[in-house]
């Protein structure tokens, strides 16, 4: 027999999961605003393997339009030239023999638009998986009554699982409204 306590704690916890891994895509689309995340998937060649950008270079925003890149080893350049090039960030790089400088357009109100058309797409799609989750958990519960959890339990088990649904829900509605508005602002 399943305990319901622990049931709705992995239910609530793989939900959680899905919110977070939203609020990190969020995170690297590119807003207008400069931001270090945006170059999280970015990977270089140096020293003859594959390795991220900030193990190769120090990565900050230094103004709300502009991202410096200072490579540890200033060989190292070219190469995180190619990876960025390589990478969707869609920013051309340009480097001054001692750093590589991302600098960031505003954008047009098109496609801040379609920004948020994509961030919005993310978070149907994060919803959608915290539904999943929240069937499968319930359908958990409902076999548990036959193997022999009562179905008072059972009921207040799925009860606390929407309720436990609609906070999180609530959550990607929260994180979505918030890059939206950073989006849109100009």
């Amino acid at each position: 027999m399943i305990d319901v306590n622990e049931t709705l704690k992995s239910a609530k916890e793989k939900m959680l999961k899905g919110a977070k891994f939203l609020e990190e895509e969020l995170a690297r689309v590119r807003a207008g605003r400069a931001n270090a995340a945006i170059l999280d998937g970015v990977w270089v060649e140096a020293y003859g393997q594959r390795m991220h950008l900030n193990q190769v270079a120090n990565v900050q925003a230094s103004d709300a339009r502009t991202i410096t890149i200072r490579p540890w080893d200033r060989k190292q350049i070219k190469d995180i030239e190619k990876g960025i090039m390589d990478s969707d960030v869609g920013i051309t790089p340009e480097n001054n023999g001692e750093m590589v400088i991302l600098r960031f357009p505003q954008p047009t109100e098109e496609r801040r638009k379609e920004l948020v058309k994509q961030c919005n797409k993310m978070g149907e799609q994060a919803k959608v998986q915290v539904r999943n989750i929240r069937a499968d958990y319930k359908d958990k519960l409902k076999k548990a009554v036959k193997d022999g959890l009562s179905e008072d339990l059972s009921k207040d088990g799925e009860e606390q699982l929407q309720k436990i649904h609609d906070k999180i829900i609530k959550e990607i509605d929260e994180i979505l409204a918030t890059k939206q508005k950073e989006i849109m602002t100009v």
